[in-house]
């Protein structure tokens, strides 16, 4: 844990179109999947992981999530309120000092996982190397992953665990389910005010410096109501998302 910081990034700040009518009075990390908000599921797993403290941005219906967060007393919470959306490489940017410095984690408030015999943030501490990598993504293979469309998908993964996409034509055998290590100076000179991490994997990637660990267990992107009705179904029925 040494070579990364204790303080983590949490996106919280989507608007979740998707799943309307169900975010038009509750933001979607604040949405329950197997009777947990999706929000407390990241910090649980940041928690598990050894992280300290987390920075969670909020914008859309930001007073009920950060009036959730205030009941969290097992990691310190930071807010970072955007007046107007940064999208997530600029929603990090905007907070990057709080990182001193140091490799952090960010996750996704919205795309539940569940992990398999090794927690796969500990994975990803353990297989982290600074010397090599710039970015290292939690990837899942697009085959096994619940909520995404299998014809798409996003990256391929090298047996060396270089991770890239550029020219891959789909489908592509892994998806990115939210989690990631990032070095704090990929973010010094942002392109933009708001911008998206995508930029900043392009670079890695140009720079052969983009890794990725594949996840073991499961995961459900709950990205639309149907997926969210389906996601607490399975969980609910014992049969789980490996099916």
């Amino acid at each position: 844990m040494n070579s990364i910081s204790p303080t983590a990034m949490v996106l919280a700040a989507g608007l979740g179109t998707r799943m309307r009518p169900m975010t038009l009075t509750k933001p979607k990390p604040l949405q329950t999947v197997g009777g947990q908000t999706m929000l407390d599921q990241a910090l649980d797993k940041l928690v598990e992981a050894g992280i300290e403290r987390a920075v969670v941005n909020t914008f859309y219906l930001a007073e009920q999530i950060e009036a959730h967060l205030s009941n969290r007393k097992d990691i310190e919470i930071i807010i970072s309120r955007e007046d107007e959306l940064l999208d997530t490489g600029g929603g990090i940017a905007k907070v990057l000092h709080h990182f001193d410095g140091k490799p952090f984690f960010s996750l996704n408030a919205d795309l539940p996982w569940i992990d398999g015999d090794e927690p796969s943030l500990s994975r990803m501490i353990n297989k982290w190397n600074p010397e090599i990598m710039d970015v290292l993504l939690l990837l899942m293979r697009t085959d096994k992953a619940r909520g995404f469309d299998s014809s798409k998908g996003d990256f391929a993964l090298e047996q060396d665990g270089r991770a890239w996409r550029k020219n891959l034509p789909a489908p592509r055998p892994y998806v990115c389910i939210g989690a990631q290590i990032l070095k704090p100076e990929l973010f010094a000179n942002p392109p933009a005010k708001a911008f998206s991490n995508n930029i900043v994997w392009n670079a890695a990637e140009e720079k052969g410096r983009l890794y990725g660990t594949e996840h073991l267990g499961t995961c459900y992107h709950v990205g639309t109501p149907e997926d969210w009705q389906a996601a607490n179904e399975l969980l609910k029925s014992g049969k789980g998302w490996n099916i």
